[in-house]
């Protein structure tokens, strides 16, 4: 099989082959995080930078080149997450920035939109690491350039440099220690690997389901909320417990289901010698309720109005989102201030402690879930002000935001790199009002250098890094840099986590409580703290943020 030219329709289906072969894989690039820390988020990042393409390219009918290409630059761009997501937004902007002069390509071109992808991706960041999405890329890109004076057909030429690109990605543990120690290659370089050989498939003409979920059909909210009550077949969740006055035989429980099935869906038979536990969503409960006393008593009796409380929920999401239309046309009535504030948070307590220190939009995501460039313009623009800060709080969340910065022309934004949500914090209490924004941004760019970050969550996996042993369901105290400490107390790896923080210049340590702990063990870490260093101060705050149990600061 040789084939010497694609011409649009085929770069659409490969790319969206790409796509899907990335969204498959997503879990399994997460586990290959360094961190075994549960949120490993690399695969997923990609793959919502990716998707967010893909939508835009299923929506186009018959693509031009031209056409395609924006689709995709554009796509990637905005829908662009954490380090990996941007990353890989720029190699397609830059693959983009050759192709869409063509209306079929060929090895030479090909060849040429390789060596611009990977230009543009190295510029986008300040300082390119090697063993890394980068590293593949380039590798992929050299070996374009190799085959492009050898051969015309893109089918050898495709084959030859994947194989290229798994070798490079095969020796990432050799240019970064910290992944040979892990046992991993680079996530970000299998992401891309798995799109070239997505998009590799589709070349070979294999056969492939290009659909991609959540491609918009131009319906209207008022057909969407009709379409979603008449899924609502059956209006009554119905649950109840029988305590039988004999035991079912398999002939009686099989009948009673069946009868079940004859007036509704959803059904969950349960039964020992003593009772029965039923649900079932029905027209009319009270055949149900009438079927089940013919085997005994009834307790536990449930019964909920499906469709009223699916109304129910959109009325209040209806009265919220007109209390935010309310407010945001209420803020665009004031006058424009000069300088405001967008911030990553997680958790409601994290929140309020933001919105404390004058943040204007909120933009809730964090280690999570990393918001997308997209997210980033949504905030921007809701923030009536002509100068806009963003905290990212979040070292994957950083690219994000800068690629933001470029996509804004009627405000000047100021990101301020914060990595972790102390740093934003610090940043905003020596925000002076008074001050210009380079004194503000001056001022803030010094003040989170001096701020010691701590974060206490659970190993995913087993794993050898920074010089410990750690195995599955270990408490980790994860420092800006490296792994602090590992246990199997929580407390304790805690207070461990904190000793490798504080020093003789330390004055306040501030503990974060999340959504797995409490106030009360919180304050044991505290006094714990405060009995060791009586010269720091201490002080407890509810975060409520997922997944890690602490959030410590130390300055």
């Amino acid at each position: 099989m040789e084939i010497t030219s694609i011409n649009s329709k085929l770069l659409a289906k490969m790319f969206l082959a790409g796509a899907k072969n990335l969204d498959s894989k997503k879990d399994w690039i997460n586990e290959l995080n360094v961190f075994p820390v549960p949120d490993g988020d690399t695969g997923t990042n990609m793959s919502m930078t990716i998707m967010s393409a893909a939508k835009e390219v299923s929506s186009l009918t018959e693509p031009t080149m031209a056409a395609l290409s924006k689709a995709i630059s554009s796509g990637s761009l905005r829908g662009a997450r954490g380090n990996s997501g941007v990353i890989l937004s720029q190699l397609f902007r830059g693959f983009c920035k050759v192709i869409k002069e063509y209306d079929e390509l060929d090895v030479t071109i090909v060849c040429e939109a390789f060596q611009k992808a990977v230009e543009t991706a190295y510029k986008a960041v300040m300082k390119p690491k090697e063993g890394t999405i980068l590293t593949v890329a380039k590798g992929a890109a050299d070996k374009a350039l190799e085959l492009a004076e050898q051969t015309d057909d893109l089918v050898f030429f495709a084959d030859e440099v994947i194989k290229h690109a798994e070798y490079v990605l095969n020796q990432t543990p050799e240019m970064l220690p910290v992944l040979k120690q892990a046992g991993v290659v680079d996530s970000g370089g299998q992401g891309l690997v798995q799109v070239l050989k997505g998009a590799n498939d589709a070349l070979l003409g294999k056969e492939i389901d290009y659909s991609i979920e959540g491609v918009s059909s131009g319906a209207s909210p008022e057909k969407i909320t009709a379409e979603t009550e008449a899924e609502i077949k059956f209006g009554y969740c119905t649950e109840f417990i029988i305590v039988l006055n004999n035991p079912l035989s398999d002939k009686e429980e099989l009948k009673y289901k069946a009868f079940l099935e004859s007036i509704g869906d959803s059904i969950v038979v349960v039964a020992d010698d003593e009772i029965v536990k039923t649900h079932v969503h029905t027209n009319d409960p009270g055949l149900a309720l009438q079927e089940a006393l013919k085997h005994g008593s009834l307790s536990r009796i449930k019964i909920d109005n499906m469709r009223e409380e699916h109304q129910e929920k959109l009325i209040k999401e209806s009265e919220k989102l007109a209390k935010e239309q309310a407010a945001e046309e209420q803020k665009a009535k004031e006058p424009e201030k000069e300088m405001g504030f967008v911030s990553v948070s997680i958790g409601e307590g994290m929140n309020e402690v933001f919105k404390g220190l004058g943040v204007d939009y909120i933009i809730e995501g964090g280690q999570t879930m990393n918001p997308s460039t997209e997210d980033m313009l949504n905030a921007i623009e809701k923030v009536n002000a002509k100068n806009v800060f963003i905290l990212p709080n979040n070292k994957n969340i950083i690219m994000a935001a800068n690629q933001a910065v470029s996509l804004v022309e009627d405000k000047q934004i100021i990101v301020i790199p914060t990595k972790t949500i102390p740093q934003g914090i610090t940043a905003l209490v020596n925000y002076i009002p008074d001050h210009s924004v380079e004194e503000n941004k001056e001022q803030m760019m010094a003040e989170i250098e001096n701020v010691k970050t701590g974060q206490v969550t659970y190993a995913v996996r087993d794993t050898e890094i920074d010089g410990k042993t750690i195995k599955q369901d270990d408490y980790m105290g994860i420092g800006d840099k490296s792994i602090l400490a590992v246990g199997k107390d929580l407390k304790q790896t805690t207070l461990e986590m904190v000793d490798a923080m504080v020093d003789e210049d330390s004055a306040i340590v501030s503990i974060y409580f999340g959504s797995e702990s409490s106030e009360e063990k919180a304050e044991e870490i505290a006094s714990a703290i405060e009995e060791k260093y009586p010269d720091v101060e201490v002080e407890v705050n509810d975060g409520g943020q997922p997944i890690y149990y602490y959030v410590i600061s130390v300055e």
